[in-house]
């Protein structure tokens, strides 16, 4: 199958022995951070591709999706070291949006995402340490899972922020999302969830839980709604802003060493972060160690009387491919102020692709309590999210 390189970081032959038929008949690509026996692994950069081996073992993640009978057809991109929500790499280039050509797929798992979305595979798999699943499915309509902080092992896997880090995955229905989920969680059990609250963030004056997200939850017959949780601009500010600053900090301690002996090219917005990074004091880490506490007791107390939350992925479609730097950086902040609340207190969020915003692909999530996957998305399936709205079959 010939393919787009900006979609697939590598193509070769790498087969297993199925113990299962859990997942046959579903195509499977790797996030360019997992390690693959006899497969390079470049972590979005050649300067990474170039200063380390080829691997000689396999992420185990992978290798448990190959045993219940996936079968992999290659490698996708990824943004520079997944340092980027964006999905564009100035050195492989920018995958393709099928469902919004002129928009950016979103990172860092973008080759996964658009390769979900294009049909070239079933399964996307990848990392989300800020967003990583989240964005890109939001942006391509698909369903994405992130999942509960260390729950899935990350082993053979290049690191972006360890404290973080999480395994995902990104697929086109439902139905497929429960059976990846099922096979990767199997001894979770699942519980049925109904009471749900609804997380109203502002940022600069705007409601970004918008009257037809609101609409979409109101036609919901499966769910009772208990309460609203409000969020003003300065929690979301400060949730972004201490996120990144511990972030930034663990990146730097986990890839100083690499960038000061090899001096790697990055994208210019990628190098300026590096660069803030680099300035971060054990101070201002302490600090915001500190203040992740009181925003992990701010989280725990929105589930008082419900299952999960339900809110905004994302503070909109995704940007046009032609949004200034500046206007983009700023983006990033409100954005992360979303995706935030899910990696300070390390629970999982499962993307619905319900929505659209000016014919883009849109949504909200499903936010729940630790090892709660099964159960959000048991929780799916009955709130008329069987399909994407992208998918051509409608909701």
């Amino acid at each position: 199958m010939h393919t787009n390189r900006t979609i697939f970081a590598c193509q070769s032959p790498f087969s297993l022995e199925a113990k299962s038929n859990q997942l046959a008949g579903l195509s499977l690509g790797v996030k360019d951070l997992f390690d693959m026996a006899g497969l390079p692994t470049a972590a979005g950069n050649p300067d990474w591709l170039r200063t380390h081996e080829t691997p000689k073992a396999t992420a185990s993640v992978v290798l448990r999706l190959l045993e219940a009978g996936a079968e992999f057809i290659g490698k996708t991109q990824t943004d520079e070291i997944a340092y980027s929500l964006n999905g564009t790499n100035q050195h492989y280039g920018t995958p393709l949006n099928p469902a919004a050509p002129e928009r950016i797929p979103g990172g860092s798992s973008s080759g996964s995402a658009v390769a979900v979305a294009n049909g070239s595979i079933d399964i996307g798999l990848g990392t989300d340490t800020g967003g990583s699943i989240r964005v890109p499915a939001s942006y391509n309509g698909l369903f994405g899972l992130r999942t509960t902080h260390g729950l899935v092992p990350l082993d053979n896997t290049v690191p972006l922020s360890p404290m973080f880090d999480t395994v995902g995955w990104m697929t086109r229905d439902i139905d497929t999302m429960q059976k990846v989920s099922s096979c990767l969680l199997s001894e979770q059990k699942v519980t049925t969830y109904q009471s749900v609250a609804v997380l109203v963030p502002e940022v600069n004056g705007v409601t970004l839980w918008r009257p037809e997200h609101q609409a979409w939850l109101d036609k919901q017959s499966s769910v009772i709604q208990v309460n609203i949780v409000r969020l003003n601009h300065e929690w979301l500010a400060g949730a972004s802003e201490c996120f990144r600053t511990l972030q930034g900090y663990t990146l730097w301690q986990q890839h100083q060493a690499w960038i000061t002996q090899y001096q790697p090219t990055f994208a210019s917005d990628i190098k300026q972060r590096l660069d803030w990074c680099q300035s971060l004091s054990i101070a201002e880490y302490q600090q915001a160690l500190s203040q992740q506490q009181q925003f992990i007791a701010d989280i725990e107390s929105w589930f008082a009387k419900v299952d999960c939350i339900v809110m905004p992925t994302t503070p909109s479609a995704a940007p046009k491919l032609n949004a200034s730097a500046d206007w983009m950086a700023n983006y990033r902040s409100e954005l992360m102020g979303l995706t935030a609340p899910a990696g300070l207190a390390g629970l999982p969020q499962l993307h619905l692709p319900v929505l659209t915003d000016e014919q883009a692909p849109f949504g909200l999530s499903l936010l729940g309590k630790k090892y709660s996957e099964l159960s959000l998305i048991h929780l799916a399936k009955s709130l008329r999210a069987g399909v994407s709205v992208f998918s051509g079959e409608g909701v």
